[in-house]
């Protein structure tokens, strides 16, 4: 009763749910010293709950800024050279497939086939799944190709199955994909806000809103867990939620 009275306590001061388990867990950690330095066998912080986190619902871009993204991405792509047809490429697989960071980096060209349209990825636990790929993400990437593959040369040689590359011909790092979208992000309002994951999120969000069940965008972004999954139906229920409060005369 003592530690939920100071747990109590210390949320009626403002502490937030994450502080008061980092809390808890200290005096879990100080009554199992005193157990062994004290012989004391008593630990009520043991049968005192650790508070429930509240889900942060991801950040996602609505179908405009999207649309905005795209747009953007395309000019650069067509006015620009290698590193833009290739940011643009890299842009519409993340969204096509809702892949992760580490997927698109992993990707090699046996992983793709744009005759059939799809692509084998590796997930956590090197899970594996096939996953469509969308006609203007077909499009990008055969561009893209087009051009990597012309970069080849005596100064400039391939020495990497990779789908996505430098400027120098080696595999593209985590660390440089998500530069190369953070680009790209700066031409939407709320771009300083976003990060990689966003263009997941986005896929998700999309397809629930869209009508697609819950069960095939759990097997499209891989997760072993519909409750997973579900965080995307909380962040299209938002989303319903201010569009009525918006339109409805009476909400």
């Amino acid at each position: 009763m003592a530690v939920r009275g100071f747990l109590a306590a210390e949320q009626q001061r403002g502490l937030g749910k994450r502080s008061l388990a980092r809390a808890l867990s200290a005096l879990r950690s100080f009554y199992r010293f005193l157990n062994v330095t004290r012989g004391l066998e008593v630990n009520p912080a043991r049968a005192t709950r650790t508070p429930k986190f509240d889900r942060t619902l991801p950040a996602y871009l609505d179908r405009k800024e999207t649309d905005e993204l795209f747009q953007n991405a395309e000019q650069r792509a067509s006015a620009g050279g290698f590193a833009e047809m290739r940011d643009l490429a890299m842009l519409e697989m993340f969204y096509s497939t809702g892949m992760r960071l580490s997927e698109l980096a992993g990707l090699n060209d046996g992983d793709v086939d744009l005759v059939s349209d799809q692509v084998k990825l590796r997930g956590k636990g090197k899970k594996e799944r096939i996953v469509p790929v969308g006609s203007r993400a077909n499009t990008a990437l055969r561009l893209y190709w087009q051009r990597r593959d012309s970069m080849a040369g005596p100064g400039n040689q391939r020495t990497t199955r990779a789908v996505f590359v430098n400027q120098r011909g080696k595999r593209i790092t985590p660390r440089g994909i998500q530069l190369a979208m953070k680009r790209l992000f700066e031409t939407v309002a709320q771009g300083t806000n976003l990060h990689v994951h966003a263009l997941r999120h986005s896929f998700a969000t999309h397809l629930l809103d869209a009508g697609a069940d819950l069960r095939s965008v759990q097997e499209l972004l891989g997760h072993a867990s519909l409750g997973t999954t579900q965080v995307y139906t909380h962040t299209s229920v938002e989303r319903l939620k201010r569009v009525y409060h918006q339109a409805h005369p009476r909400a």
